[in-house]
């Protein structure tokens, strides 16, 4: 079945539930992510994440882009760490036009709610743009990030500044206190001034931190 022209709302996305929600809509919604959605609400938290990383990321590598979609995050850092970069989805549709820009070393299917087929201490850096959201991945899939995360590796993430706290991202990232250290939080915004919809005004929060 063809899906060119499946052009679903953001809402749809809040109102995923599980991992096979989100491999159902992404699937369907591949061929249309960066011509429709990212187009018409002038998406620009990858564009700020990016920013951010590049500004702390002092050489920082190998880098795991989580939940890397079609790879908006690592187009807006213009080839930087080209060659050092892996891409870690859900959606082997999504990763598979990602692939097709030549951004990433490899591309890597995975489920942030399971274990992931990666070595312990196996990245120096992880970024991530619009995947810690509600119907997406909680606060719980930083744990896998942990692991694989090499000690005194970077941490930039995004999280969806409304579920920041109702979802238990601010709890979970009390608890890991003791493991991370340099926590900082930079709202940004989530869309441009072309955006329209009812979630037009929303922001992000870029989390920033290393793991101890």
């Amino acid at each position: 079945m063809s899906h060119e022209n499946y052009a679903p709302e953001l809402t749809d996305a809040y109102a995923l539930q599980t991992p096979q929600d989100n491999v159902d809509l992404y699937s369907r919604w591949s061929s249309t992510y960066d011509s429709g959605f990212a187009q018409e609400m002038d998406y620009q938290l990858p564009a700020n994440v990016a920013a951010i990383f590049l500004e702390m990321s002092e050489g920082a590598a190998p880098i795991l882009d989580v939940g890397a979609g079609t790879g908006l995050l690592v187009e807006r850092m213009d080839r930087a760490f080209a060659g050092d970069i892996d891409a870690l989805d859900i959606s082997a549709e999504m990763l598979a036009v990602a692939a097709e820009k030549s951004l990433y070393r490899k591309t890597i299917v995975g489920d942030l709610t399971r274990t992931l087929p990666i070595e312990n201490n196996t990245y120096k850096a992880a970024i991530s743009s619009g995947t810690f959201t509600h119907g997406h991945v909680g606060p719980d899939g930083l744990d896998e990030l942990m692991r694989i995360a090499a000690p005194g590796a970077l941490f930039v993430l995004s999280v969806n500044a409304k579920h920041y706290k109702e979802r238990g991202f601010e709890e979970k990232f009390r608890s890991l206190a003791p493991q991370i250290e340099n926590f900082t939080i930079r709202p940004v915004r989530n869309y441009g001034d072309r955006a329209d919809g009812e979630h037009r005004l929303d922001m992000g929060n870029v989390v920033t931190f290393k793991k101890r």
